[in-house]
């Protein structure tokens, strides 16, 4: 065990900042592509996705820290709570008929990507240097 015990959560500014940046480059390419509706869907998008891994950071690194043997159960109950939220809120937005769905549906995904790619970096280069010191 580390002695650092802030080493669950060191990743999270890093991964924050780049879902930020997806954030204005997303309602940046809405607005220009598509309306203010899309400029706000595909803005959303990334930001459910972040809200989405950052809680589910949260939660297990609390897990793990109070103990491992919880990670497992507290990260299936997370996982089951959000997606059946993030179901039923996109099956609201759906029947709305906004027009801001497809882009917020695009914002999602490369919120997905964004994040995804951003912590495979970070693991395989600021964590792995800082391991091996």
């Amino acid at each position: 065990m580390p002695a650092d015990r802030r080493w669950r959560l060191r990743h999270l500014p890093v991964l924050l900042v780049a879902s930020a940046v997806m954030a204005v480059v997303a309602a940046a390419v809405g607005a220009v592509v598509g309306s203010a509706d899309a400029a706000l869907g595909a803005a959303a998008g990334v930001a459910v996705t972040a809200f989405s891994y950052s809680l589910t950071t949260v939660v297990l690194a609390w897990a793990d820290s109070v103990n491992p043997q919880l990670v497992l159960p507290v990260g299936l109950a997370v996982y089951a709570v959000k997606f059946t939220l993030l179901g039923v809120a996109m099956v609201a937005v759906a029947g709305s008929g906004w027009p801001g769905l497809l882009p917020l549906c695009l914002g999602i995904a490369v919120g997905v990507v964004v994040w995804t790619g951003v912590h495979i970096w970070w693991i395989s280069t600021v964590h792995t240097r800082r391991a091996y010191r």
